[in-house]
């Protein structure tokens, strides 16, 4: 009867594409010790309002 839609708030494309270090170093010389943890906050109220927009394309 409906669909849902799933939304993935992230900082690289990994695995599709590579591992984000979370800052400024060349990625294929990286160390472990270069990667650092990543915090991403999604705030839902009317005090921190956000939007995603969403394009519907018609048959």
């Amino acid at each position: 009867k409906g669909h849902r839609i799933m939304v993935q708030i992230q900082s690289s494309w990994f695995p599709v594409i590579d591992r984000n270090p979370q800052k400024f170093v060349d990625i294929y010389h990286a160390s472990a010790d270069d990667f650092q943890k990543a915090e991403h906050k999604v705030y839902r109220s009317a005090s921190y309002n956000s939007h995603i927009k969403l394009r519907v394309i018609s048959k």
